[in-house]
Protein backbone atom coordinates (compact mmCIF):
# COMPACT_ATOMS: atom_id res chain seq x y z
CA UNK A 1 0.00 0.00 0.00
CA UNK A 2 2.69 2.31 0.86
CA UNK A 3 4.73 1.32 -1.95
CA UNK A 4 1.63 2.13 -4.80
CA UNK A 5 0.90 5.94 -2.91
CA UNK A 6 4.97 6.86 -3.13
CA UNK A 7 4.70 5.12 -7.03
CA UNK A 8 1.71 7.81 -7.45
CA UNK A 9 3.40 10.58 -6.13
CA UNK A 10 6.59 9.86 -8.07
CA UNK A 11 4.09 9.57 -11.13
CA UNK A 12 2.28 12.86 -10.34
CA UNK A 13 5.45 14.87 -10.11
CA UNK A 14 7.39 13.39 -13.00
CA UNK A 15 4.14 14.43 -14.72
CA UNK A 16 4.16 17.84 -13.26
CA UNK A 17 7.39 18.24 -14.27
CA UNK A 18 6.95 17.41 -17.59
CA UNK A 19 3.88 20.09 -17.87
CA UNK A 20 5.78 22.64 -16.86
CA UNK A 21 8.79 22.18 -18.86
CA UNK A 22 6.49 22.09 -21.95
CA UNK A 23 4.01 25.15 -20.21
CA UNK A 24 7.21 27.03 -19.85
CA UNK A 25 8.41 26.08 -23.98
CA UNK A 26 4.97 27.27 -25.23
CA UNK A 27 5.06 30.08 -22.84
CA UNK A 28 8.30 31.88 -24.25
CA UNK A 29 7.21 31.19 -28.06
CA UNK A 30 6.53 34.47 -29.60
CA UNK A 31 4.98 35.87 -26.44
CA UNK A 32 1.56 34.55 -27.11
CA UNK A 33 -0.80 35.68 -23.85
CA UNK A 34 -2.76 32.30 -24.81
CA UNK A 35 -0.78 29.33 -22.79
CA UNK A 36 -1.55 28.06 -19.82
CA UNK A 37 0.53 28.03 -16.73
CA UNK A 38 1.76 24.55 -14.93
CA UNK A 39 -0.73 26.05 -12.38
CA UNK A 40 -3.38 26.22 -14.60
CA UNK A 41 -3.39 22.23 -15.73
CA UNK A 42 -2.90 21.52 -11.65
CA UNK A 43 -6.15 23.27 -11.50
CA UNK A 44 -8.28 21.85 -13.76
CA UNK A 45 -6.71 18.64 -12.64
CA UNK A 46 -7.79 19.60 -9.42
CA UNK A 47 -11.35 20.63 -10.76
CA UNK A 48 -12.15 17.74 -12.53
CA UNK A 49 -11.28 15.49 -9.14
CA UNK A 50 -13.08 17.90 -6.66
CA UNK A 51 -15.96 17.76 -9.05
CA UNK A 52 -16.61 14.25 -9.57
CA UNK A 53 -16.06 13.53 -5.85
CA UNK A 54 -19.03 16.17 -5.10
CA UNK A 55 -21.35 14.64 -7.77
CA UNK A 56 -20.75 10.76 -6.70
CA UNK A 57 -21.96 11.97 -3.52
CA UNK A 58 -24.71 13.97 -3.95
CA UNK A 59 -27.01 11.69 -5.06
CA UNK A 60 -26.87 7.64 -4.65
CA UNK A 61 -28.17 7.33 -8.41
CA UNK A 62 -25.17 9.21 -9.37
CA UNK A 63 -22.74 6.77 -7.90
CA UNK A 64 -22.61 4.51 -10.88
CA UNK A 65 -23.48 6.72 -13.66
CA UNK A 66 -21.47 6.95 -16.57
CA UNK A 67 -20.52 10.84 -16.51
CA UNK A 68 -16.69 12.47 -17.22
CA UNK A 69 -15.53 15.81 -16.14
CA UNK A 70 -13.51 18.27 -18.07
CA UNK A 71 -12.12 21.03 -16.76
CA UNK A 72 -9.47 23.72 -19.38
CA UNK A 73 -8.67 26.78 -17.61
CA UNK A 74 -11.45 26.65 -14.83
CA UNK A 75 -13.71 26.22 -17.63
CA UNK A 76 -16.13 22.35 -16.62
CA UNK A 77 -17.67 20.34 -19.15
CA UNK A 78 -19.75 17.81 -17.48
CA UNK A 79 -20.48 14.55 -20.05
CA UNK A 80 -22.31 11.29 -19.59
CA UNK A 81 -25.43 9.88 -19.37
CA UNK A 82 -28.16 9.62 -15.97
CA UNK A 83 -31.66 7.89 -15.69
CA UNK A 84 -33.36 11.67 -15.23
CA UNK A 85 -33.32 14.84 -15.34
CA UNK A 86 -33.45 15.90 -11.61
CA UNK A 87 -30.04 13.43 -11.81
CA UNK A 88 -28.72 15.98 -14.42
CA UNK A 89 -29.91 18.82 -12.61
CA UNK A 90 -28.13 17.40 -9.44
CA UNK A 91 -24.73 16.78 -11.04
CA UNK A 92 -24.96 20.73 -12.45
CA UNK A 93 -25.72 21.82 -8.77
CA UNK A 94 -22.57 20.05 -7.39
CA UNK A 95 -20.19 21.09 -9.82
CA UNK A 96 -21.54 24.76 -8.85
CA UNK A 97 -19.88 24.50 -5.67
CA UNK A 98 -16.42 24.45 -6.74
CA UNK A 99 -15.10 27.84 -5.87
CA UNK A 100 -12.52 27.42 -9.05
CA UNK A 101 -14.54 26.26 -11.38
CA UNK A 102 -15.98 29.44 -13.50
CA UNK A 103 -18.25 28.24 -15.80
CA UNK A 104 -20.25 25.03 -16.27
CA UNK A 105 -21.56 23.46 -19.27
CA UNK A 106 -23.82 20.52 -18.67
CA UNK A 107 -23.94 17.90 -21.69
CA UNK A 108 -24.88 15.23 -19.67
CA UNK A 109 -27.77 13.16 -21.38
CA UNK A 110 -31.01 12.04 -20.03
CA UNK A 111 -30.64 8.33 -20.76
CA UNK A 112 -29.20 4.76 -20.80
CA UNK A 113 -24.95 4.59 -20.46
CA UNK A 114 -23.94 4.22 -23.77
CA UNK A 115 -21.85 0.69 -24.67
CA UNK A 116 -18.35 -0.08 -24.49
CA UNK A 117 -18.18 0.24 -28.02
CA UNK A 118 -19.28 3.34 -28.37
CA UNK A 119 -17.13 4.25 -25.90
CA UNK A 120 -14.49 3.12 -27.65
CA UNK A 121 -15.43 4.49 -31.45
CA UNK A 122 -15.42 8.02 -29.00
CA UNK A 123 -11.48 7.24 -28.21
CA UNK A 124 -10.77 6.82 -31.72
CA UNK A 125 -12.64 10.31 -32.93
CA UNK A 126 -10.63 11.91 -30.45
CA UNK A 127 -7.74 10.69 -31.28
CA UNK A 128 -8.57 10.89 -35.11
CA UNK A 129 -9.22 14.97 -34.77
CA UNK A 130 -6.56 15.72 -32.46
CA UNK A 131 -4.09 14.24 -34.52
CA UNK A 132 -5.47 16.43 -38.02
CA UNK A 133 -5.55 19.68 -35.67
CA UNK A 134 -2.16 18.71 -34.32
CA UNK A 135 -1.03 18.49 -38.07
CA UNK A 136 -2.29 22.10 -39.05
CA UNK A 137 0.24 24.91 -39.33
CA UNK A 138 -2.13 27.49 -38.89
CA UNK A 139 -4.45 26.39 -36.04
CA UNK A 140 -2.24 25.61 -32.90
CA UNK A 141 -3.88 22.47 -32.47
CA UNK A 142 -1.77 21.73 -29.43
CA UNK A 143 -3.75 23.95 -27.24
CA UNK A 144 -6.96 22.68 -27.84
CA UNK A 145 -8.59 19.94 -25.81
CA UNK A 146 -10.72 17.36 -27.82
CA UNK A 147 -13.19 15.37 -25.96
CA UNK A 148 -15.85 13.13 -27.40
CA UNK A 149 -18.96 11.88 -25.89
CA UNK A 150 -21.70 9.52 -28.06
CA UNK A 151 -20.06 10.63 -31.37
CA UNK A 152 -20.19 14.66 -30.15
CA UNK A 153 -16.71 16.37 -30.11
CA UNK A 154 -16.44 18.77 -27.82
CA UNK A 155 -13.23 21.53 -28.92
CA UNK A 156 -12.07 22.98 -25.15
CA UNK A 157 -8.97 25.94 -25.42
CA UNK A 158 -7.81 29.48 -25.22
CA UNK A 159 -7.94 30.35 -28.69
CA UNK A 160 -8.69 33.05 -31.16
CA UNK A 161 -11.82 33.28 -33.26
CA UNK A 162 -10.25 32.73 -36.05
CA UNK A 163 -8.19 29.58 -35.00
CA UNK A 164 -11.72 28.37 -33.63
CA UNK A 165 -13.45 28.09 -36.70
CA UNK A 166 -10.41 26.30 -38.20
CA UNK A 167 -10.88 24.32 -36.03
CA UNK A 168 -14.24 23.39 -36.38
CA UNK A 169 -13.43 22.67 -39.91
CA UNK A 170 -11.07 20.45 -39.49
CA UNK A 171 -13.11 18.29 -36.88
CA UNK A 172 -16.28 18.11 -39.13
CA UNK A 173 -14.14 16.46 -41.86
CA UNK A 174 -13.74 13.41 -39.96
CA UNK A 175 -15.70 10.52 -40.87
CA UNK A 176 -17.90 9.51 -37.41
CA UNK A 177 -18.72 12.99 -35.90
CA UNK A 178 -22.42 13.41 -35.34
CA UNK A 179 -21.83 16.87 -33.92
CA UNK A 180 -19.35 19.41 -32.54
CA UNK A 181 -19.64 21.74 -29.93
CA UNK A 182 -17.22 24.85 -28.66
CA UNK A 183 -16.81 25.20 -25.60
CA UNK A 184 -14.09 27.37 -26.29
CA UNK A 185 -12.80 30.51 -24.22
CA UNK A 186 -11.70 33.55 -26.83
CA UNK A 187 -8.70 35.61 -26.37
CA UNK A 188 -9.29 38.42 -29.06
Amino acid sequence: MRTNRKLQALVFTLIAVQVSLLSGCAASTKGQTEARTPGNFIDDEAIETLVVRQIRKSDEGLKNAHLSVVSYNGIVLLLGQVDNEALKRKALDSATNIRKARTIHNEIEVSGPISRVARSNDSWLTSKVKSRLIGRRDIRGGRIKVVTENSIVYLMGLVTRDHAEKAVAVAQKVFGVQKIVKVFEYID
